[in-house]
């Protein structure tokens, strides 16, 4: 089970990605290689961040996209609301009359789960997911050195 769609996570790694190269444009396909993200697709969740203020972009031979908003106080709640908001249940999900939109208690705590995740992403910067003390960050690949290539192992 995902919780969040390809959309949403697309636009998380895109974004924490040209947060780590503040004030620089880059081309779809920097972007897609430097996400691990599939051209195709991510065109579609660029142009919505965009839209939604986000990002900028330029057409042209020196165009691209680029952070539009500050990481320190953009969220990532808001990063995901661009692209494909969290869901939260306001009626029964199995259609039961009965409950109208009185949710049963096995949907309200679903519900309240949804409304915990969707508190925790709005209580989170996008410099916070790239400043945040851990063995590993996000997509740290992007910031080192290619790896040596891998020696064979003698037959």
């Amino acid at each position: 089970m995902k919780l969040l769609s390809d959309a949403s996570e697309y636009a998380l790694r895109a974004t924490v990605w040209l947060s780590q190269r503040p004030g620089e444009t880059h081309k779809l396909r920097e972007i897609a290689e430097g996400t691990k993200a599939t051209p195709g697709y991510l065109i579609k969740v660029l142009q919505s961040l965009a839209r939604a203020g986000i990002f900028s972009t330029q057409r042209g031979s020196n165009g691209g996209f680029s952070l539009l908003r500050d990481p320190k106080t953009l969220t990532a709640l808001e990063v995901i609301n661009a692209v494909d908001p969290i869901q939260r249940i306001r009626t029964c999900p199995l259609g039961i009359e009965s409950h109208g939109t009185c949710l049963c208690p096995m949907h309200r705590r679903i519900d309240d789960a949804m409304a915990s995740i969707e508190q925790s992403f709005g209580d989170t910067t996008i410099a916070e997911l790239i400043e945040e003390n851990a063995q590993s960050r996000p997509l740290c690949d992007a910031l080192m050195a290619p790896p040596a290539t891998a020696e064979k192992p003698n037959a």
